[in-house]
């Protein structure tokens, strides 16, 4: 557990897994009936980016920086731009975009092992009578609060690749959780270092993963083995706000990943990726 998300926080990583998580909390609320949003390394639910972690890296300002420069920026982004402090002083991660963005009747679960970050997530949603904080594995809560009551939901699995299995046991836990929650929307998060590792992942879950599986990525350079150049996310049982056809043919979801491949590419290589995995 020596990850510290706040050395990161509002890079283009953020922006692409925010953005889109924002697209589909948003789309969730077109039905009257509650849903459940399960985050499963949720860290500490926010990031001052006046801190030190922050201005030491100075990460945010090739991404979420970029983005509020943007002169147009991509439609899509709207629930993601408006759940957005201003001026931002506090980058919201994904459990304080949630609680942004849910309703009063919606009930969500974030889940944190780091003691320290663990505690501070804790007191932050206190006074949310939505929220329940734990501090557990992520994949023990996967097993322990599914499927919820609500039978409609977003469950988000971005862990900190530690581990030398974390993708092996990535799928094994996503295949579980899905035939726990077959109705439920899952996002994981990943990071493209080096391209045959997260190729091999991709091809698992094309292979043995769960049905109706996307595959978005961002690319902000060419590959490089000695650095995250990109990241993607798998999205099971992706929402019509991402796969909706414009004009042009493209989906939104690939639609604002080529926007945010333009506007945030920090080398020649920059691209975006769109593939279904599994139909």
């Amino acid at each position: 557990m020596n990850y510290r998300h706040a050395y990161h926080a509002g890079n283009f990583a953020d922006v692409m897994k925010h953005a889109v998580f924002a697209l589909v909390l948003d789309y969730m609320k077109r039905k009257d009936k509650p849903f459940f949003v399960l985050d499963t390394h949720a860290g500490t639910g926010e990031t001052d980016l006046s801190g030190i972690e922050a201005q030491k890296t100075g990460e945010f300002r090739e991404g979420i920086a970029r983005v509020l420069a943007a002169p147009a920026p991509h439609p899509a982004l709207a629930p993601y731009l408006a759940a957005l402090p201003a001026p931002l002083d506090i980058y919201p991660g994904s459990p304080a975009l949630a609680a942004k963005l849910a309703r009063p009747e919606d009930r969500l679960a974030f889940c944190e092992l780091h003691p320290d970050d663990a505690a501070a997530l804790a007191a932050r949603f206190r006074r949310d009578a939505r929220v329940k904080t734990h501090a557990i594995d992520g994949y023990t809560a996967l097993k322990a609060m599914l499927p919820p009551k609500e039978r409609r939901g977003i469950v988000l699995i971005d862990p900190p690749f530690e581990q030398r299995n974390e993708y092996d046991r990535l799928v094994d836990a996503l295949n579980e959780a899905v035939a726990r929650f077959a109705t439920g929307t899952f996002m994981i998060w990943y990071p493209v270092k080096d391209p045959s590792v997260s190729g091999a992942f991709l091809e698992r879950l094309a292979a043995e993963g769960p049905a109706k599986t996307l595959a978005l990525e961002l690319h902000i350079m060419a590959a490089d083995p000695t650095r995250m150049t990109g990241c993607g996310l798998i999205i099971v049982n992706p929402p019509f706000a991402l796969t909706e056809l414009g004009p042009d043919g493209k989906s939104t979801a690939r639609s604002l990943m080529d926007w945010l491949a333009q506007t945030l590419a920090q080398a020649p290589g920059a691209r975006a990726r769109e593939e279904w995995l599994r139909d």
